[in-house]
């Protein structure tokens, strides 16, 4: 379903009349970097050196992480982003979280998540992670999925602002693209296109 409208300028538009509300919805893209990276070191440490993890059993849970990140992606960007209420105040939480970057895609602002909304998140998989998972365990396969969550980022910034010239590069590009430009509601990968062929929510080749 395309949409009905989608700016190509570069500038970011204004959400909040509160200054510092709007200042909360715009980010560097370097900024989750800044963030995330001292969070996955120290967990790195907490594994490898505090309770002295083996090797191959901290790097089959990051792997394990990391996998369920592609996933977790996939859901969040179709069924989370993507829904849309039919009541007023549902349509401008929509607008806020998902619904800005379509309409204003090049907006470089608002191309990874701004730690006001990804801090909570990322608590909120951690508490479920660390209840669900065997005591220890939370510390290689956080790291694993936040290493997800942070290559998701940084391809999505990517994606917008960089020329590819190599084929696997240009190809994720361009399912992105045609994401935003042509069919909102199929190529729900940003990072990793394999959930869309599983789901069958993949762009048709012609």
């Amino acid at each position: 379903m395309k949409k009905n409208f989608v700016s190509n300028s570069k500038s970011s538009i204004r959400m909040f009349k509160n200054d510092f509300l709007e200042s909360l919805s715009k980010v560097q893209f370097y900024v989750p970097l800044v963030v995330y990276i001292p969070v996955i070191g120290f967990l790195f440490w907490k594994a490898l050196a505090e309770i002295q993890m083996p090797v191959l059993t901290f790097a089959g849970c990051f792997l394990l992480g990391l996998a369920f990140w592609t996933i977790t992606e996939y859901i969040l960007h179709r069924y989370v982003f993507h829904f849309e209420p039919d009541v007023e105040w549902g349509k401008k939480i929509h607008f806020i979280f998902h619904g800005v970057h379509h309409d204003y895609p090049n907006d470089a602002k608002r191309l990874v998540m701004p730690p006001s909304a990804s801090i909570p998140m990322a608590l909120g998989f951690y508490f479920l992670f660390d209840w669900l998972l065997p005591d220890t365990i939370v510390y290689p396969f956080f790291s694993g999925f936040m290493i997800g969550y942070l290559f998701y980022d940084m391809v999505h910034y990517a994606l917008h602002h960089a020329n590819f010239k190599s084929g696997f590069w240009k190809e994720l590009k361009q399912h992105h693209m045609l994401h935003h430009y042509s069919d909102s509601t199929k190529g729900y990968g940003v990072s990793w296109t394999f959930w869309d062929h599983i789901f069958r929510s993949n762009f048709d080749k012609k």
